[in-house]
């Protein structure tokens, strides 16, 4: 047993002793190949970048073979306005051009073609949820982002904006790839496929249905186009309109009562991104016997001596042009957007 252990450890010894030597042999070479070509250099043999230098330039080679908006939109009808559309027939692809980036704006939705029954609650006319969003860019990728407004820091230290920002989370409302573009960083101009998000369910008919009790419905995408009837562009507001189908089982007594089939439901729904109007606009504090509705927020800039929840009066942007007038025409603040309706507006001394 002894004798075994002994020639074992004699040739663990001599196996070392072989390494050894092979390292000390091949050391040499080794340094003198990672001296000549680093991770981020070229290699001898053909010049091509290796490793993570590869990749980088992989990613500039594909950036560098992204068309221009020019090329990408050479058949379709250009809509210019806020943000720039371009419809391309053919395809049925509508494409939307973003050149604003980390601006916040309104996207307000809406139902303007609805199901016909009060009972259900999905009518003509009727508004959706009103958001501010902005877009940021992330590569090729571009984010739809919803601020969170619940939540601030009305104050003029950005650390405590900060602090209030990343305490509370926001919401990514769609993803969008880039197609194309033109300029860099700020001044970029980049296109993308706008068509499945302007096609999507931005009014949650599925779920107003089944808590109605009216059956159980989902979107059919085969039978959803644009209303380009109603797809328009201004100077200070982009209008999208899309035809949606919804498709369902089990339909309820009001759905067979205004539906003239009712596993078919199609109604339109309604995109609208307008510029937010300029500075100037004096809150009113919320007083609870008036006959307003109020908005609500908490603050958390606010001293603690005083409430931290603050309530305002949700009212119209009325400015007289003859302020000294008792009764005196309105200064439209956003003239370039469309058209409300109204002919006229005065304003009294009472608003």
């Amino acid at each position: 047993m002894l004798k075994f252990l002994y020639e074992l450890r004699a040739t663990r010894a001599a196996l070392l002793v072989v390494v050894a030597a092979s390292l000390s042999a091949i050391a040499p070479t080794g340094l003198i190949a990672a001296k000549n070509n680093p991770p981020f250099a070229k290699d001898a043999k053909d010049g091509a970048p290796s490793n993570l230098f590869f990749a980088h330039a992989e990613a500039a080679d594909t950036t560098a073979s992204t068309p221009s908006i020019a090329e990408k939109t050479k058949d379709a009808t250009k809509l210019a306005g806020y943000f720039n559309l371009y419809w391309d027939a053919r395809a049925g692809k509508l494409w939307l051009e973003i050149d604003k980036w980390n601006t916040e704006f309104l996207y307000q939705t809406s139902l303007p073609a609805g199901v016909g029954s009060n009972d259900i609650g999905l009518d003509r006319g009727q508004m959706g949820e009103t958001r501010i969003v902005r877009f940021e860019r992330i590569g090729p990728k571009i984010l739809l982002i919803q601020s969170n407004l619940d939540y601030r820091a009305v104050t003029s230290d950005p650390d405590e904006r900060a602090a209030v920002r990343q305490s509370f989370a926001e919401s990514a409302l769609w993803g969008f790839t880039t197609a194309a573009e033109e300029g860099t960083g700020d001044n970029a101009h980049v296109l993308v496929d706008a068509t499945e998000f302007f096609l999507r369910d931005a009014h949650h008919v599925p779920e107003v249905l089944a808590r109605t009790k009216q059956g159980s419905f989902r979107l059919d995408d085969k039978r959803c186009a644009l209303y380009l009837a109603r797809t328009k562009n201004f100077p200070l507001n982009t209008e999208v309109e899309a035809t949606l189908t919804f498709a369902g089982d089990h339909q309820g007594q009001w759905v067979k009562d205004v539906t003239p089939s009712p596993e078919s439901i199609t109604v339109r729904e309604h995109h609208s991104f307008v510029q937010l109007p300029p500075p100037g606009y004096k809150p009113r504090v919320y007083d609870p016997r008036s006959s307003f509705f109020g908005i609500s927020y908490m603050d958390y800039s606010t001293p603690i001596s005083e409430p931290i929840v603050k309530r305002f009066t949700a009212r119209h942007r009325l400015q007289k042009k003859d302020p000294s007038a008792a009764m005196s025409a309105r200064i439209n603040s956003n003239p370039k957007t469309r058209a409300s309706g109204f002919t006229s507006v005065y304003v009294g001394n009472g608003l």
